[in-house]
């Protein structure tokens, strides 16, 4: 069996819901009380994470949920999803043909929440900085095709770009662009703490306990100008510390809104109610899981070893016992609604097959079994992922080519420790900065990979990923994104497993559920709103 590539034209109207229990939702209209939204996402600064809330370190779903409201960028993705739109920007577009040059000129009378003017040299300002910074999250890597920024009186952007890049609109629209204001940021250094000073749709405020923000409240912001309607005055953002009380408290009416991340168990009661006063809303997701490889520590230096584990892996069974509905099997980095996917891992490995395994291994002359720890986070992808990793282990040491133990940390300490190379092998979620196959590819392969991983392929990052970002039209770079899936089922440096569908929760009185989560999984807390 052969499982064909799939290559959709645009991911426009991806987001469309799906509510479960009774009613529907109409569009919100402002209110007094705040709407409280509950999460299991936690907000932590510490030694090796100080700064968690600034723009140009930020590389997270939970941290983009605060930035995305608070911080504005000169391009925005809008509601559903689809081509990014002016938001700081009255205007931007190239200038060239060969989608080298890129203008934006500001909106009149921009101002951050403090009353300051948003000028040209401000927007100037927050690029360079997490140009200059690069943090070792890697997220200034989304800005590497920048050459140089000129400004041109108080209003106008120009973007010289090294190499053409026609995602690059989109990556205006990311956090890292998000524009700060010159007088709160240092140029060359990271903003500690919980403190955010932007022109967005919010101004937020922290409460702090131990160095974790366990409540953020957003305020709209007077000063405001942009594409956005905003249906609530403000919104509470409160974090719980397991998805059993944050679901206590959404039945209770502790809080109106539940969202990331729910237990399956969670979502299957939510889903199989007739009636009753909560509404499940089911979206499209693009967010994936993977395994990642350490590929100089001698454990998986070898590619036969990541090879077996390739082949061995049975992502339907893994679904089947963890997710049920909620996923379905991931056969490359890039998600089967992007355009320029292919099913790269099953057409090279096929069926999970023992007999395969073991004659990759005997010919590269590896020992068996091969002893390896498999690392993952405890706090930050939900509850099932032990029970994920407990299935994989299962799976890899059934077939007695390997001899696996797990071992969980949560976030604050899971990350460091990664970026340091502490892993041989590590599982890792993904949701993208933006709905485009060079988001799945560049972060995990380009030079300066977010994952600080040590596997290069200069093929990937001299040739072919710059031969994607010539193609205005994204079904003309199949060819290239095609070769650099390939490669990586080859190589892999990194094994993709599954890719999901994403939940929120509201009580019947809240309206904007159905698009308050974006493809990335990242809140839009001003859709939400009070009403029938």
């Amino acid at each position: 069996m052969n499982r064909k590539t799939l290559v959709l034209p645009a991911v426009a109207g991806l987001l469309t819901p799906m509510l479960a229990a009774c009613g529907g939702f109409s569009s919100g209209s402002n209110s007094g009380d705040a709407i409280v939204v509950g999460t299991t996402d936690r907000f932590i600064a510490s030694k090796d994470i100080p700064a968690p809330l600034d723009p140009a370190y930020a590389y997270s779903v939970n941290t983009q949920n605060v930035l995305r409201n608070t911080l504005q960028t000169l391009m925005a993705q809008p509601r559903g999803d689809g081509e990014p739109m002016p938001e700081a920007a009255e205007s931007c577009g190239f200038t060239d043909a060969g989608s080298e040059r890129y203008a934006c000129k500001l909106r009149k009378d921009l101002k951050f929440s403090n009353g300051d003017p948003v000028t040209a040299a401000a927007v100037k300002f927050s690029i360079d900085r997490a140009r200059a910074i690069k943090a070792d999250s890697g997220v200034f890597g989304l800005l590497s095709t920048v050459d140089t920024v000129e400004t041109q009186g108080d209003r106008d952007v120009i973007f010289h770009l090294n190499t053409a890049d026609a995602t690059f609109p989109f990556k205006l629209s990311t956090s890292v662009a998000g524009i700060v204001n010159p007088k709160d940021y240092e140029k060359g250094k990271l903003r500690d703490g919980f403190s955010i000073d932007g022109s967005g749709a919010y101004t937020m405020k922290a409460e702090v306990k131990n160095n974790e923000m366990v409540k953020a409240t957003f305020t709209k912001n007077p000063n405001y100008k942009g594409q956005l309607t905003l249906n609530n005055d403000k919104v509470v953002l409160e974090s719980f510390k397991d998805t059993a009380s944050m679901g206590a408290a959404l039945e209770k009416g502790d809080i109106q809104v539940m969202t990331r991340t729910m237990a399956p168990d969670q979502i299957s009661k939510l889903q199989s109610k007739a009636n009753g006063n909560i509404k499940l809303v089911e979206l499209a997701g693009l967010e994936i899981r993977y395994l990642a490889f350490n590929t100089d520590a001698p454990s998986v230096k070898n590619k036969a070893v990541r090879e077996a584990m390739a082949q061995l892996i049975d992502r339907d069974e893994l679904i089947s016992k963890v997710y049920g509905t909620e996923a379905q099997p991931l056969y490359s980095l890039v998600p089967a609604t992007i355009t320029g996917h292919s099913n790269a891992f099953f057409n090279k490995y096929s069926d999970p097959s023992v007999a395969k395994a073991r004659t990759l291994l005997n010919q590269a002359n590896i020992t068996t079994p091969v002893k390896l720890t498999l690392h993952y986070t405890t706090d930050h992808y939900g509850p099932a992922t032990r029970n994920e990793f407990k299935v994989l282990m299962k799976q890899l040491n059934d077939s007695g080519l390997f001899d696996v133990s797990i071992q969980g940390q949560t976030w604050d300490k899971f990350i460091p420790a990664e970026q340091k190379g502490a892993y041989d092998v590590f599982g890792m979620g993904w949701f993208p900065d933006f709905p485009d196959a060079d988001n799945y590819i560049a972060p995990f392969l380009d030079k300066d990979n977010t994952l600080n991983l040590p596997y290069n392929n200069s093929e990937i990052q001299d040739k072919l990923i710059p031969a994607s970002r010539r193609e205005v039209n994204r079904l003309d770079a199949e060819s290239s994104l095609t070769q650099i899936q390939n490669i990586v089922a080859d190589q892999v440096p990194l094994l993709p497993l599954w890719q999901g569908k994403q939940y929120i929760a509201a009580r019947d009185d809240v309206t904007g559920a159905e698009w308050a989560l974006n493809s990335s999984s990242t809140l839009m807390l001003w859709e939400l709103g009070r009403g029938v």
